[in-house]
Formats: C-alpha cells, structure tokens, sequence
C-alpha cells in the first residue's frame, strides 16, 4: 500500500486492488467481468481500517461473485461467437476479410482469428452505434460531439457533460435491439445527467421497450465480457523495487 492507502491487499484468497477517489462517497466493492479483478473503492478522506473492515465483511459475497463470472473464452477457428446476438461459428477461408455467410463468421485463413474478429467486431459496433445515436439524438432535439468505442469493464456506455458519448464495442456481439437500447439511454443523458424519473422517461419515449432489453444487458452482459481475442502472455518474471 502506498501512503495514500492505495494498493492490493488479500482477502479469503483474493487479490483486491485498492484505490483512493474524490469523486465516491461511499466504498464500493466490485469484481470486473472483463478480467475477474477486484477493485475496492474508498472515499479519499475514509480511514483504511474502515475500508478493510467493510471488505473482510463481504468476502463471502466476493467469493460468489468471482465464482458466477463466467470463465473465459478465447476466440479460436471453431468458437461460437454471438455477432448482433446470433451465434456463428468462427470459420478460417479463402476470403480477404471478415464476413459473414449464412451461420459462419468467415476469417482470413492463416491468421490468428482473434485479432481479426475484434477488429470485425469494432467496425460493426461503431456503424450501429453512430446510426442509433443518430437517430436518437434527432428524436430527443438535442446534438452529441463525439463518439467513441472502448473495452470498457464496468459499464457499457457513458455520456460527459460536454456531451461526448461513449460505448463498449461489446455492444456489437449482443442483439441490436440491446445495443439500441444503450444508445437510446446514453443520448437520454444529453439532457438529463442523472437517473431521475425525467431521465427514464425520456428513455421511454425514445425505446417503450427498453426495460426488457435492459434486463437481457443485465443477464447475459457477462457472457460478452468473457470473450478473449488474444491468447494471454505468459509472466516471464517479476521485478522489485
């Protein structure tokens, strides 16, 4: 732990990365679907003890919730991977590049196909998400400055002051209702920068349905996280200072 009570601690077995923030007002405590880490969030000010007290009181909820991620899956010729919420199967061929024939995602053969498929995978995400947001943003009366894609761990979109939107490229392997939903619910942002009743029934004018699509993001989200597109590299070593 450094001075200001960042740094990883062990709990029931579990390494748990610490960190100090301005901006929370409360301890958090969370496990990332993307890599299974865990995070503890403390207020700047919270004494460390406290924090540790919270964190030994609910490692049997850690436990669990590790436990109920799902492993991971790394992209290789054969997988199933859901594209738009369709599974196909990941199919090396004669092709140039990635696409698409009836159940088959078609990769260049030769080529390690994770690489490839993310890369397929970003390119469709951002073309559904400028359009949904497009069109969002043109039934709400309000304009967005920029769009980004990002593997983000904890949450699948997000909307700056300045209006600047951004969204996980995930997004792109769930169903494209799913992914509407979350542009629908981002662009809502632009004018509500909050959760209030007048920000979710601003979601519901621009999706009337988006409570199940929101329910499936919430079942099934994790399962998206669990795709690897590239093999991990083996530790070589450890250096201290």
């Amino acid at each position: 732990m450094d001075g200001q009570g960042n740094g990883v601690v062990v709990a029931g077995g579990l390494a748990v990365t610490v960190r100090r923030s301005a901006r929370t007002r409360r301890i958090t405590l969370r496990v990332s679907r993307a890599d299974h880490g865990v995070m503890l969030t403390l207020p700047a000010r919270l004494p460390l003890a406290q924090g540790m007290a919270f964190l030994q009181a609910r490692e049997g909820w850690l436990h669990k919730a590790v436990a109920a991620l799902p492993p991971p899956l790394l992209v290789r010729p054969g997988s199933v991977i859901p594209v738009g919420g369709a599974d196909l199967v990941v199919t090396p061929a004669s092709v140039r590049a990635p696409r698409v024939e009836g159940r088959a995602l078609l990769v260049p053969a030769g080529r390690p196909p994770g690489p490839v498929v993310e890369a397929f995978l970003k390119h469709l995400a951002r073309s559904q998400v400028l359009d949904a947001c497009d069109r969002h943003a043109a039934a709400l009366g309000r304009r967005f400055a920029a769009v980004t894609l990002r593997d983000t761990r904890s949450r699948w979109g997000s909307c700056t002051g300045d209006g600047r939107l951004m969204f996980s490229w995930r997004l792109a392997m769930a169903p494209v209702p799913v992914l509407d939903y979350v542009a629908a619910h981002e662009v809502a942002h632009l004018a509500h920068m909050d959760h209030s009743p007048a920000f979710w029934t601003a979601v519901g004018r621009l999706m009337p349905e988006y409570a199940e699509r929101r329910a499936w993001l919430r079942r099934h989200g994790g399962a998206l996280q669990a795709w690897r597109f590239r093999a991990p590299v083996p530790a070589s070593g450890s250096a201290q200072a």
